[in-house]
């Protein structure tokens, strides 16, 4: 199987050298094209005023294409002129950090995966809830590929994403695997104001998503407990009471 492996990490990140080691394992052919920078956050977005530019990584035992740019730009550079041949599959991550509940809207790991799901392509996010794991990801990345080979794809609605997290701590610690829905609950936000050298302000982002808002059952609450969560995700973002509330507005 030809597969399209990308993050948000950047090309250099521990979880995607992790996925290209068990992908090659099971014997298929991986084609890297990921950003060369950090791209956390950026959610869907794409580089549309300045051009895009492609460096060849040659390393012992890797082989890759960064870009400069978003994951959204590195999958749609990928399949519209990088690669030789359409992938069967696209696969981001592993991330450094969970993408449950509201991160889904934030996280260029998704984002990258929803634009291989906008192209009709089976598409995988994965992530693990640390921002700095001091561990070998090596045995989540070799679960996520066999996960990847088990699901019947043909049995999933055309654009979704399957949105995969691993608890912190080792493989060998998690609780198990649930399929689990979005939490509803949100971050509540603030920003630490400090000073540069010079006295000039800056603010820092912080926050949380309060406990007690977690939907129990949730991506966020399982997750939290200690289990592998598994979200299918979808992109129709029509409010369907919404639009039966508006008709029954007589505004047109």
């Amino acid at each position: 199987m030809d597969v399209l492996l990308t993050n948000d990490d950047g090309i250099r990140a521990p979880g995607l050298r992790a996925l290209y080691t068990a992908l090659q394992e099971a014997g298929h052919t991986v084609h890297v094209v990921a950003p060369m920078r950090q791209q956390s956050g950026v959610g869907h977005s794409l580089t549309v005023f300045e051009p895009l530019r492609s460096t060849h990584i040659e390393e012992p035992g890797f082989t890759g294409l960064g870009v400069y740019g978003t994951p959204t730009d590195c999958v749609k550079l990928a399949l519209a002129c990088l690669l030789p041949v359409r992938p069967h599959m696209v696969i981001s991550g592993i991330n450094a950090g969970a993408n449950v509940g509201p991160d889904i809207l934030y996280s260029g790991t998704v984002g990258a995966a929803t634009e291989a799901a906008h192209e009709d392509l089976p598409s995988m996010a994965v992530s693990h809830d640390e921002h700095a794991p001091a561990r070998d990801l090596l045995p989540m990345a070799r679960h996520a590929v066999a996960l990847a080979e088990r699901i019947d794809w043909t049995r999933m609605a055309p654009r979704r994403v399957i949105n995969l997290n691993y608890p912190a701590g080792d493989l060998a610690q998690a609780k198990g695997l649930r399929i689990a829905p979005q939490t509803s609950a949100v971050w509540k936000n603030g920003y630490a104001e400090r000073q540069d050298p010079r006295g000039a302000p800056y603010w820092w982002l912080e926050g949380e998503i309060p406990p007690h808002t977690i939907n129990a059952g949730s991506d966020k609450d399982l997750l939290n407990r200690g289990y592998i969560t598994l979200t299918p995700l979808c992109f129709e973002f029509t409010d369907q009471a919404g639009m039966t509330a508006l008709e029954d507005m007589n505004l047109a």
